[in-house]
Parts: C-alpha cells; structure tokens; sequence
C-alpha cells in the first residue's frame, strides 16, 4: 500500500501549476560540482537532471551507434543486480530513472521522494559506475536497435533527414544517424559498449539542476555521492562543423503517392546578439504552427499540406534553420516554390509591426506554462546551463524578447534569410521535381 502511495505521489507531480517566477540557486558540491537547484519542499519529491555533453557524437571512428546502444544498456543490471533485479529495485523505491541520448548529450532524467532519496542514488550510482552490460541483455537491446533500423529504412521521414544530414555534414558526427546502420550495430561488441560507456561518462562534461525537496546543502552531498567514482575526463569533443550543404533540390526516389521534404540553410547561434530577433522572425515564417506565414500561405490558400514547421537548431557544433513539409506527389513543386518565395519575401521586406507584436505575445505568454512542475523546470534549468544562460534568463528572457524592435528585425531578417541557399531533400516521386547541385 506503501508503495502503491508513493508511486499515485509520483504522478500526481507532473501536474503542479505553472510557477510565473522560479528563485535558482547555484551550488557547489564540497567535491568541486556545480549544479542549479531550486527547491520547493511543498510535496516531498525531488526531480534530478544530468547531461553529459557530447552525446553520440562522440562515438569512436567505426563504432557508430555504440553510444546509443550502450544508453539503452545502462538500466539494464549494475553491481550485484541483473535487469530484473534492478528494475525491481527501482520500482520499490517509487524512483524513475531515463537515459537517453542525442548528438550533443547523453541525460539522465530522474525522479525520487524524499524519503528515499538515499536508497534511489545509491542505485543510480550502481548504474552511472557498475554498469554490466550482460551478454543477454546486450543481445535483446541489440535486436530493438536494429528493428528501429529497419523501420527507419521505409520510413520517407527518416530518409529525408538522414539525405539531409549527409549533405550538410559530410563525415562529421551530425552527418550519419546516431543509431549507426544494421551493419555497425551488428558489429559492435561488449569491449565497444564498455568504450563508449568511458568515453561519454565522466566529470568534466556533466551540467546538473536539481528541483523539489531538497536544500543546497543536501544536494551538493547526494551529487558527491553520486558522481565520486566517475572518471575525471572522457573522450576529446567534436569539432565545431558549418552547415555545408549548398542551394538546390536532391530527390531521393520512394515509392508513395506522397513526398516528404527536408529542407534549411545555415543558421544563427544562440549566443549571437541578434538570435533573440531570428527567434522572432523563425516564429513568424514557421515557427508557431497554424499562426505562421508558412502555414498560411502553403497551407490554407493553397491547399498543399497538412502542415509546414521551421526550426532555429543550435546544435553545440553548427547552426541551421531547418523545414519539413510533406505532400502529394503533384503538388511538391509548388510546395517548394512557395517556400523558396517566403524564404525571399522575409528576407527583402522583412516583417510587419503587427505581425512582430502577435509573436512578442505568443513567445512571453507561452513562456510561464513551461514551468508546469518539477521535472519540467528541471529540464529546463539543465538547458539554459547548456545554452551558456545566467540564472537570472527566467526572469530576463521575457524581456528580451519585448525589447526587440521592428528595425533590428528587419535587418537580421535581410542578414540571416537567404533563399539562393535554401537546400531542399524530397523523398517520394515528386512530379516536376528533379536534383539539382544549385539553381
């Protein structure tokens, strides 16, 4: 009954109100770590977040997808505990622990009450430090690695973006998917995943928040608890890489009666004084769903898709603003002209007064609902100590985003919008629609 409570404690946690202020403490482990905490001891719970930079990029040369295999396998057994045992272990304590991983990090999201806080990082040390990586459990994640595999090989979607990467990235680590092929997955070994483990593992790369029932003293305790044992440093990170894919249209044949596309040019860094104005401006093109020009003028005059989104990706190593847009073999060509058209006309007439104060309302109001409980703002703090933020952006970004002006718009929208450079990826049998190396 005990636990049963726990777990009913658990869920209802992901329901707190949105917080419109959050006060983040920075503390400093008496081991040297440092973490952003922000404690709320209303509900005795604690969310935890780790990120280790350099994520499956930093996977050794030959050995793609190790990382991302070796991340599944971290919950899989640890210490004394097979898979089953630990799995055991961990739903008698109420705690949830994920792994995961991404080009630029591998994280651990975990969640625990109060009570058990003890018992739940001991475990999740066992994980972080005795990993054991069985033979059977490796085989039985190796076989979902590979059936992910295989489904992205018919997935248009899948094909469009890893075209995409591949031209714009070439032989770095942002040029190949991070789950490798069936061909090195099938290869790897356990000496591999143990590789991968100690090269993406370790002290040097790890950005930590914490949120909930805890104070700076007790944090900086557990995290010295948690992370003693790990080594100092891992493998070197990756080179920085400019999105290197020029203008043009690359068709990649897929039998459907529909086309996927892909498409981008380079982009803006975060840390870039004028990202806050591309962040306005990408809102506006493609950025904010069924309110953006993109969905106004491809969908809802023409008539050629069921949606069209654009992104501001700031990956650790490049930039880019990237698309995807599907639609019925006839109509991909129009699809991609009007695009390549709002692509131009943002950049030569930029944006309208209005246009700018309906993004500033979206952009701050949506802002607060963010914070709709503890794990939530403690994904948040761990990316704003990615993004190179102070502890005070919560409270400022609001305002920065209210002190752009329309001027200051419309000249990063002639700086960064380049149409001539947009690259286009179509998987399908687009009609009218053929590769080229630029127009």
């Amino acid at each position: 009954m005990k636990r049963l409570a726990a777990t009913l404690i658990l869920i209802l946690l992901s329901a707190l109100p949105a917080r419109a202020e959050i006060d983040i403490q920075e503390v400093t482990s008496p081991g040297g770590l440092t973490a952003w905490l922000v404690e709320e001891p209303s509900i005795p719970f604690v969310a935890l977040e780790l990120r280790f930079r350099g994520g499956a990029s930093l996977d050794a040369p030959g050995k793609r997808g190790a990382i991302n295999l070796m991340t599944a396998l971290i919950e899989e057994g640890a210490g004394d505990l097979d898979a089953r045992a630990f799995a055991e272990a961990r739903d008698a304590l109420a705690a949830s622990f994920r792994f995961d991983v991404g080009d630029d990090t591998l994280s651990v999201s975990t969640r625990f009450l109060t009570e058990n806080s003890d018992a739940a990082v001991a475990l999740l040390h066992s994980a972080l430090t005795e990993p054991r990586f069985d033979p059977d459990a490796i085989e039985r994640v190796r076989a979902q690695v590979l059936a992910n595999l295989k489904s992205r090989a018919t997935d248009p979607n899948a094909l469009a973006s890893s075209a995409f990467d591949a031209l714009a990235y070439g032989d770095h680590p942002y040029g190949s998917y991070l789950g490798g092929t069936p061909e090195s997955v099938a290869a790897l070994t356990r000496d591999d995943i143990v590789e991968a483990f100690g090269r993406s593992i370790a002290r040097d790369r790890v950005m930590i928040s914490a949120v909930g029932d805890i104070t700076a003293d007790q944090l900086g305790t557990l995290l010295d608890t948690l992370l003693a044992d790990l080594p100092q440093t891992g493998a070197a990170l990756p080179d920085p890489v400019p999105f290197g894919a020029a203008g043009g249209i690359t068709v990649v044949p897929f039998g459907s009666p529909q086309s996927v596309a892909q498409f981008g040019q380079p982009g803006i860094s975060v840390d870039d004084p004028d990202f806050f104005a591309a962040y306005i401006l990408n809102t506006i093109l493609g950025g904010s769903g069924f309110n953006s020009r993109l969905m106004e003028e491809v969908r809802e005059k023409r008539g050629l898709t069921y949606g069209i989104r654009t992104y501001l990706v700031d990956s650790d190593y490049s930039e880019s603003i990237v698309g995807v847009v599907s639609s019925v073999n006839p109509a991909m060509a129009q699809t991609i002209e009007v695009v390549r058209a709002e692509w131009a006309r943002i950049a030569e007439e930029g944006i309208t007064e209005d246009e700018l104060n309906a993004a500033k309302t979206y952009l701050t109001g949506a802002y607060p609902l963010r914070f709709d409980g503890n794990g939530p703002i403690a994904r948040i703090l761990v990316s704003m100590q990615l993004d190179g933020y102070p502890t005070s952006y919560v409270k400022t970004r609001n305002a920065r985003i209210e002190a752009v002006t329309l001027d200051e718009v419309n000249r990063v929208a002639a700086r960064l919008f380049d149409p001539a450079a947009l690259r286009f990826v179509v998987v399908g049998e687009p009609e009218g629609v053929e590769s080229t190396e630029r127009d």
